[in-house]
This record gives structure tokens, C-alpha cells and sequence, in this order.
């Protein structure tokens, strides 16, 4: 049985799974439908692939009429997110407020005092896990990862690698490869993932370890190169791209794209707008994207969806911590 295959099955029995458990929350849901607009809240800048994401959702949301009432995406990504973070807590109880999450959702309240706890919030849907791949522009001549080794090696500290601020994802994966390797780098930090694969190209940085949806413009244009992905198996948007762990290194990190709510969110609302992403998990344009832009559909809501933000969380710790030693 083929890779392929063995996925279309798993999507298929996944989405069978999610219709059968949004019978159980429909009745709820339809004892309340929102009467004013709905605020999106993306903890992060414009362009990059939380903001691109969260706002195909809120089209898809528009154009499949899966919400009685408008969909408002904001952006708050100050200080990686803690801007968005803190106004959420602010918001408890409000059926009118989702935030959609990268994994600055752990990484943010573990490095700054903001006050706020992830374990507070109201889980509603995780959609997809997001990859991780080793960029470099064309014009570097790099073309395989000994060469990015050898030549990140030579410049040492002059070898810019861009990112969207210290702590964020693409700032632990970079601090695994300097690890890994014994690499030492400038790490550039930009307002958003769109920032950063500009720069590359642009020649402002020398690499990036950006998701390949904000990557995929330059990389069909020819301009970006990918030369390893952090992955377990080969992401099926670049067959001839190999794993780190292919490479023999242990490499391996994702990002989960999801969407939050305030604590103590009504009862009735939350049913709500768990079954209007439930909906949009199954829509075909959806589940195209995700094969599109190298995305892992993994459809997750309620409690089980809480259990996998704390044991994320505690992840992200152990990662930060290590980072922190490595530095000192």
C-alpha cells in the first residue's frame, strides 16, 4: 500500500471521525448563533504563514456561509505574540473572540512574564501541523546540506539566518542546528514569515528555516533552494528534498495551526464554532491546500485538543531550556 493511499485513508476515516463527533455538539450549536461580528485574533504580523492561513480560513468561512455573521481578522503579533496572548485573557468569557496559534502559544508565556496561562483558554480546533524546511536562496550556489554546513562554517558569525524573533519556532529550530553542527550564526529577527522569505531572496539574509507555504512563491519561481526538511518522512510539495533524519541527523520539529477562544467561553458557543471548523475541515478546497503548501491535516477539538497544547507546552520548555544553556 503506498504513502498516498495509506494518507487519503487516514484523511477520509479523520473526517468521518470529526462528522461523527460534531452530531454530538450540532443540537448545542444550534441554541446559539452569534448576532455581531466575530473577532479573529492572529498572534502574529501580516504575511506570514499563520496570518496567509488565517485569513484563507476566514474566507472559506465567508464563502461556505459556515458563519451567520461576519469573520474580522486582527492582527496582534507584538512581542511574538503576547500582545494577542494577553488580549484574550483579557477577554474572558466573550463568545465573540477566536485566536488563531502558532506555537508562540507555549513559547511566549514560558520566556515573558504576561500574566497569562494556555491552560485557561477555551480549546476549539487544531487544523493542520505546519513543517519546517532549510531554505537558501538560489543565487548561494548551496545546493545540498554539506555545502550549507561548509559554508555557514566559513562565515561564522557573518551567516545571517532570518526569523520572526527569539524564542519563536524558527528560532529553536535554528538553535538545533547550530547544536547539531556546531554553528554559530546571527539570527535576524523580522516582523513575519512573508518578511523573512522577501529578505532571502532579496539577499538580506543568507538562509531561513521558514514553512514552505511562505516559502512557495520564490521556491516555483526557481529563486528559493530546499535543502533538508525537518521532518520524519519526505514532505510530498518537495519529493527530492531529503529529511534530516535521512541525513542522519535527529531533527524534527512541526507547528500546530489552531484556533483558541477566551476562558469560560459560553458553553453554546463553543459548540458553535467547533462545528463550523469542523465543517471546514471537510471541505475539499481545504484538504487540497494542505497537499498544496506541504501542510499535515490533523483535525483535533475539546479535551483532546487541551491535553495536546499542555504536553506541547512542556515540549517547548524543555526546548527553551536547552536553547538558553546552549547560549550561556
Amino acid at each position: 500500500m503506498n504513502n498516498t493511499f495509506t494518507r487519503r485513508v487516514a484523511l477520509a476515516v479523520a473526517a468521518s471521525a470529526a462528522l461523527i463527533s460534531a452530531t454530538t455538539t450540532s443540537a448545542l450549536a444550534q441554541d446559539w448563533k452569534p448576532i455581531k461580528p466575530i473577532e479573529m485574533v492572529i498572534m502574529a504580523g501580516q504575511g506570514g504563514g499563520a496570518d496567509r492561513l488565517a485569513r484563507l480560513f476566514q474566507s472559506m468561512i465567508q464563502r461556505e456561509n459556515l458563519s451567520n455573521m461576519p469573520i474580522l481578522p486582527v492582527n496582534k503579533g507584538g512581542g511574538s505574540g503576547a500582545e494577542a496572548l494577553r488580549y484574550l485573557k483579557d477577554k474572558e468569557g466573550d463568545a465573540y473572540v477566536l485566536m488563531a496559534t502558532l506555537n508562540s502559544y507555549y513559547t511566549t508565556p514560558l520566556r515573558t512574564d504576561i500574566g497569562v496561562d494556555i491552560a485557561e483558554f477555551t480549546p476549539i480546533a487544531r487544523m493542520a501541523v505546519d513543517t519546517f524546511v532549510l531554505w537558501v536562496s538560489e543565487d548561494s550556489g548551496i545546493t545540498n546540506l554539506d555545502e550549507y554546513v561548509a559554508a555557514v562554517k566559513a562565515a561564522g558569525k557573518d551567516w545571517k539566518m532570518g526569523g520572526t524573533g527569539t524564542g519563536a519556532e524558527d528560532s529553536l529550530v535554528t538553535a538545533m542546528l547550530e547544536k547539531e553542527f556546531g554553528l554559530e550564526m546571527t539570527y535576524v529577527p523580522f516582523e513575519g514569515g512573508g518578511e523573512v522569505a522577501k529578505s532571502l531572496i532579496g539577499g538580506h539574509i543568507d538562509s531561513t528555516v521558514n514553512n514552505p507555504s511562505e516559502q512557495m512563491g520564490f521556491y516555483n519561481a526557481g529563486k528559493a533552494i530546499p535543502i533538508a526538511a525537518f521532518t520524519p518522512e519526505r514532505v510530498a510539495a518537495f519529493p527530492e528534498t531529503p529529511t534530516m533524519i535521512e541525513l542522519g541527523h535527529d531533527l524534527v520539529y512541526a507547528m500546530q495551526r489552531s484556533f483558541v477562544a477566551p476562558k469560560d467561553m459560553p458553553p453554546e458557543a463553543v459548540a458553535y464554532y467547533t462545528e463550523m471548523f469542523t465543517k471546514l475541515n471537510a471541505l475539499p478546497d481545504w484538504q487540497k491546500y494542505t497537499v498544496d503548501e506541504a501542510l499535515e491535516a490533523d483535525f483535533l477539538t475539546g479535551d483532546d485538543l487541551q491535553a495536546y497544547f499542555l504536553e506541547e507546552r512542556a515540549k517547548h520548555e524543555a526546548l527553551l531550556k536547552a536553547m538558553d544553556e546552549q547560549a550561556s
